[in-house]
């Protein structure tokens, strides 16, 4: 059953629109998704060349052709450095089955260097990948580049490079909204401070993906270099299809914002509004998805706020602001919980998240409802 509870006040100057509705799954939000506590895996990200510091984490949908090495329900990992730990130098994207724990794991995308891919990773259904680069020679601000988008065949073969010195200026991280034939790609931005909507067409069985709008929908997020992370600015992204809102992680104001009308506007929408501000659980969050049982999740990358007693956490909270829970995904140094993602198969839920401090991948397999 699919219901609708009213959205509710934010906080004090926090309202997002009182007369919204969220939809979701009643039988879902019997409880939260964080803590999970059934883990299924955990995997070394470093493919055979020795690249590091797992970001990006995304599933294969259901739907994904067959014919090349993916299949539905494996996960993708993007690497950020190689294997001299320099940050921005990785090239790699690996490849994790389902109830497979390898010592070492295929890379399904060797890139050529330099490029240091980012967080923006996803899966179209059409049987394409996108990864964003962002890179440096000095793990610094100094020598960091533009970079650029990268489309990546099933079989692991790049397509095309897309590169806009405006509307692609430090591909961070991404979110996907698929129909199949048509899907809209949005883009965070670190340099700028901005986000980007790509609407895109994939005809059926076609070997390439034709842009046919690029619109900047937000903006004036903080963005400044930073001497651990390299730079931060607006990274996570989640988007609401039945309510059209993309949320946004913004890691240097240390906030989580939504941005009206995001899947039809042609308009810059600024920063759009705050939905959760929280000092006390948000300490420089980067990923964020939105789960099924509706709540949103985030990772804390400790960057901003850093709180010793709380390094490396995972939040999760309602879209209209209320602390739900929180788990630590490391309790070692501060810096390890970067990228995650949540996908529904039947009744049951998994979840994934990177651990920059051990360089896996760990996943949780979670049943709705118990």
């Amino acid at each position: 059953m699919r219901i609708k509870i009213p959205c509710g006040v934010l906080g004090a100057g926090l309202m997002l629109a009182m007369t919204c509705s969220a939809q979701f799954n009643a039988a879902d939000h019997v409880r939260p998704i964080v803590p999970p506590t059934n883990q299924v895996l955990s995997v070394s990200t470093s493919p055979s060349n020795g690249d590091t510091n797992p970001y990006g984490v995304a599933f294969v949908p259901k739907g994904f052709p067959d014919g090349g090495p993916l299949s539905p329900g494996d996960v993708l990992v993007s690497n950020f450095n190689s294997n001299s730990g320099i940050q921005g130098t990785g090239t790699t994207i690996v490849q994790i089955k389902q109830g497979n724990n390898p010592s070492t794991v295929p890379a399904f995308f060797a890139g050529t260097a330099p490029l240091g891919l980012t967080t923006a990773l996803g899966v179209l259904k059409r049987g394409f990948v996108i990864v964003g680069n962002v890179t440096t020679t000095d793990s610094t601000c100094n020598t960091i580049t533009q970079g650029s988008l990268l489309i990546i065949d099933r079989y692991g073969n790049l397509v095309t490079t897309l590169a806009d010195a405006k509307l692609l200026d430090g591909p961070w991280d991404l979110t996907i909204h698929d129909d199949g034939d048509f899907a809209q790609v949005f883009v965070s931005n670190v340099l700028s401070g901005t986000v980007t909507r790509l609407d895109l067409r994939i005809p059926f069985g076609s070997d390439k993906v034709f842009v046919e709008n690029e619109t900047q929908i937000a903006s004036h997020y903080g963005a400044a270099c930073n001497s651990a992370a390299v730079v931060v600015g607006p990274t996570g992204l989640a988007y609401d299809d039945d309510r059209d809102l993309l949320y946004v992680a913004s890691t240097d104001d240390n906030a989580i914002y939504a941005v009206p009308h995001a899947g039809r506007t042609f308009q810059d929408h600024g920063t759009g509004q705050v939905v959760y501000s929280d000092n006390v659980h948000l300490h420089g969050p980067l990923g964020l998805t939105l789960a099924p049982n509706g709540d949103l999740i985030t990772a804390n990358g400790d960057a901003i706020n850093q709180d010793p007693n709380q390094l490396n956490e995972i939040v999760e909270f309602t879209p209209s602001g209320k602390f739900v829970a929180q788990f630590q995904v490391d309790t070692g140094a501060a810096g390890a919980a970067f990228g995650l993602a949540v996908t529904q198969r039947g009744n049951k839920i998994l979840f994934a998240a990177v651990d920059n401090n051990t360089g896996n991948l760990d996943e949780w397999q979670e049943t709705l409802g118990h």
